[in-house]
């Protein structure tokens, strides 16, 4: 007869465990260090309606900024999650493929050769779809190295890391294309009271969870990052499924990039997507996913996501620079990587055997 699990040990299992008590270790930072100021300790959970000269009346807080601001990288977290399961390594180049893309959506919206438009050449929407479609083409370019030619990913995916920039700088003539535009600006700033990012990415999050869960692909994935030469024995096509990561995980780089663009209204491709990369991989990895492939767990890479904007934030409120604050995000991803290793997950299975088996002797 199969022993019931005691309630420690299903916590101990549970999928979000990792990523759910990171965000409230950053949440108890920020009530200790507001409490420490001689502030409200729950000054981080205040959420109030503000009046903006730009936007009107609009939701203002702590989380409402994190959830703002964090949209980019969940997004991002979402093809990352995808590419890691299926082929059991990160592409890099997300950051450089939102540069590229918020390059060729505001050319497309100015014009070329123009520095600075208020009014659109063209229906934003083509903008859009142009950025989107460009940032598919490097996932395909990614994909077709990674799962045709047999490339390791981190390599593969560090020719556009590299590339990709410069061509938004090709794109752009050399220059920052800026589309101070209302309609454009929409899409990084509020719809009525709440942010439109916030709005992207739960679009992006309800409809890619909604395609893996009523559909076979997520399972297809899975299977293919746990044992691809088995899956093509099962009659997949490992190749084909790898190949449509990529393609998806650009598509979101694309999505981000032009949320970025709006948001900042310009094409800046030095600065679009910057570190990037590492937030959605430190996102994933957070999330409690597995780096080697496998399973994977979406709603934990964007619980992941958010943390990390949480960490930043954070980091920005205890007076750490902007260029410090990824010195401590490696030192939180060497941290997690470290855990999950092999060695270390002997270790602690080890440990727990060790510890049952005297338990079962002393009783």
């Amino acid at each position: 007869m199969k022993k019931e699990k005691t309630f420690l040990q299903k916590v101990r299992e549970w999928p979000l465990l990792l990523p759910v008590v990171a965000l409230f270790l950053v949440m108890a930072v920020n009530i200790i260090y507001d409490a420490a100021n001689g502030n409200n300790p729950f000054t981080f959970f205040m959420i109030t309606l503000q009046n903006t000269t730009g936007n009107g009346t609009i939701l203002y807080g702590r989380i409402i900024d994190i959830l703002n601001r964090g949209s980019e990288a969940a997004i991002l977290a979402i093809g990352m999650t995808l590419v890691v399961s299926s082929s059991a390594g990160t592409d890099i180049s997300v950051g450089s493929v939102m540069a590229l893309a918020a390059s060729v959506c505001c050319v497309m919206l100015a014009g070329f050769g123009e520095t600075s438009v208020t009014e659109l050449r063209m229906p934003l929407i083509f903008g859009v779809i142009g950025g989107i479609l460009i940032a598919c083409v490097c996932g395909m370019f990614n994909g077709f190295l990674v799962a045709y030619l047999k490339i390791q990913p981190m390599v593969a995916t560090l020719i556009l890391f590299s590339a990709a920039r410069a061509i938004g700088f090709l794109v752009n003539n050399n220059m920052i294309v800026y589309v101070r535009n209302d309609t454009f600006g929409k899409i990084g700033g509020f719809t009525g009271i709440i942010p439109t990012p916030i709005i992207i990415a739960l679009v992006c999050v309800v409809l890619t969870a909604l395609i893996l869960k009523k559909t076979a692909l997520g399972t297809y994935i899975q299977s293919v990052g746990i044992n691809p030469k088995a899956s093509r024995i099962a009659g997949l096509s490992s190749v084909a499924i790898i190949f449509m990561t990529y393609v998806i995980c650009g598509f979101f780089a694309g999505v981000a990039g032009i949320v970025k663009a709006s948001r900042i209204t310009s094409a800046d491709p030095n600065n679009v997507g910057l570190y990037m990369e590492m937030d959605a991989i430190l996102a994933v990895a957070l999330g409690g996913n597995s780096l080697g492939g496998g399973k994977f767990n979406l709603t934990g890479s964007i619980i992941g996501a958010y943390t990390i904007q949480a960490i930043t934030t954070t980091l920005y409120a205890l007076g750490v620079s902007t260029d410090q604050a990824p010195v401590f995000k490696a030192i939180i991803v060497i941290m997690i990587v470290a855990i999950q290793a092999p060695p270390v997950q002997a270790y602690f299975r080890k440990r727990r055997a060790a510890k049952l088996a005297l338990q079962q002797e002393v009783a």
